[in-house]
This record gives structure tokens, C-alpha cells and sequence, in this order.
């Protein structure tokens, strides 16, 4: 199982590394806690237009809704000023909507557990998080987290944005994966509200199967609003991959 799964991660990585450079993944240092932070919130923020812009055409109802919700504003004024102006305050609302979940999010984060690895991560069984390094700078950053005895949790990949398709993520995730297999965990779960293609090919080519989508997540940070509601909505992919169900077939 090791070995195909190295093979596999190893042929990723070729594949990626267009650029050749050297990377070193590593466990986190307290020392590299600005870079990470850095890298953290540099790629929430980009999050922000793919919510709100890019991931509306996976939403048809919410275009009807807005649709809607012009023609009863065109019903009561009568304006054809309304249909010109209605797609400028949906897509105002959901960008404002979606920076302020996002934002909310991302402060609890870096208050949290991301501030304080000590208590979240380097004392609990199955809680670990990794940096990439490329010439002494950190380059990425991925964590582990024990949902159950036998499944672990991929969280939190994030790589620089000076440093993407270059392997960064495939070398994270074969130190975690290395870390699952070691500690005998079953499978490895991730989810996702990425809307970009380069994400969720990556989750693949790792061997990472679909399992469910959930159409209307609500992250921490969303409070629930009526403007929220109305202008927030994500899908949640969910990956997983089954590390005994690899291992069976290599011994069959």
C-alpha cells in the first residue's frame, strides 16, 4: 500500500513541479507561525470574489430568487431602472456577504487554533500540521485532524500564491497521507467549497474519491442573517479516500 501510494503521490509531483524547485515538508515551528498566518489569510481572501462571483453559476436557485425578487421590485415602481440596476446590488450584496463571513472566519481562525498550535496541535493524537518549505521560506501549509480512531481529517491546505503548480500541494498531502498510514488510520477525508477546477483535480490525482456535495453550507462566521441568507451560498464538496480499501487491492 506504502509503495503505490508513494508511486502515485511521486508521479503527481512530477507532473506538477513544472518549475523544478526543492521542497521540503516539515512539522510546524513556532517560528514559522507569521508565514503561516500570511499564507492562511492570503488564500481565505481569495475566496472571497470565488464565492461571490464564480460559484453564482452553481446556484441556479439563487438566480431565481434574484430574478424574483426583480421582477416584484419591477411590479412596484414600474422602472425598467430596476432590471439595469438589480444584477449591480446582487452581486454588491454577495460580495459584501461573502467578505463578511469570510473575514469573520478567518479572525476566529487566527485566534484560535492557528495563534495557539500548541494547545490545538502538537499535544493531541491525529492534530499535526505541516509547512513546505523552498530555501528557508515557507511555501504552504496543510493540517491533520482525528475526527474519529480511524479517520483523519485533511484541513487548511494552503500554498502561496508565488508558488502554485509547482508541487507545493502534492508534497503536503503525501506527508499526510505518510502520517494516516503510519498511524494506521482507515481513510482520509477532506472538504472543500473551492470552485476552481486546479483544486479538486488535485484531490483526485491524489486518489481522492467524491463522495457528497452540500449544496448551502454554512461555515463559521455565518450568522445566520436575513442578508446572508439571501446572498451567501457555497457548495461543500466531500473527498475521501479509503487507505484499507487501496491496501486490499495491492494484495490482491
Amino acid at each position: 500500500m506504502e509503495g503505490k501510494a508513494h508511486r502515485r503521490l511521486d508521479e503527481g509531483l512530477e507532473r506538477q513541479n513544472g518549475q523544478n524547485i526543492s521542497i521540503i515538508v516539515r512539522e510546524f515551528k513556532h517560528e514559522d507561525n507569521p508565514e503561516v498566518q500570511k499564507i492562511f489569510y492570503e488564500g481565505m481572501m481569495e475566496m472571497i470574489p470565488d464565492t461571490a462571483f464564480r460559484g453564482l453559476r452553481f446556484h441556479p436557485e439563487s438566480l431565481l430568487l434574484y430574478a424574483a425578487l426583480t421582477f416584484v421590485c419591477f411590479l412596484i415602481t414600474m422602472g425598467w431602472w430596476v432590471v439595469g440596476l438589480a444584477p449591480a446590488v446582487v452581486l454588491c450584496g454577495r460580495y459584501a456577504c461573502s467578505r463578511s463571513v469570510i473575514h469573520t472566519y478567518t479572525d476566529l481562525a487566527l485566534k484560535g487554533d492557528i495563534e495557539d498550535t500548541e494547545k490545538f496541535y502538537m499535544k493531541t493524537p491525529g492534530y499535526c500540521r505541516w509547512v513546505a518549505v523552498h530555501e528557508d521560506k515557507v511555501v504552504g501549509l496543510v493540517e491533520s485532524h482525528q475526527i474519529t480512531g480511524g479517520v483523519l481529517e485533511l484541513r487548511r491546505m494552503s500554498v502561496d500564491q508565488n508558488f502554485r503548480q509547482c508541487g507545493v500541494g502534492v508534497a503536503l498531502a503525501k506527508k499526510l497521507l505518510e502520517f494516516a498510514m503510519t498511524h494506521r488510520f482507515s481513510s482520509v477525508v477532506l472538504g472543500t467549497t473551492a470552485y476552481s477546477h486546479p483544486a479538486h483535480r488535485l484531490y483526485q490525482r491524489l486518489g481522492f474519491r467524491l463522495v457528497g456535495v452540500t449544496n448551502g453550507y454554512f461555515a463559521k462566521g455565518f450568522r445566520a442573517s436575513l442578508l446572508e441568507k439571501v446572498f451567501y451560498r457555497v457548495r461543500h464538496h466531500h473527498y475521501k479516500l479509503d487507505l484499507h480499501d487501496n491496501l486490499n487491492k495491492v494484495k490482491h
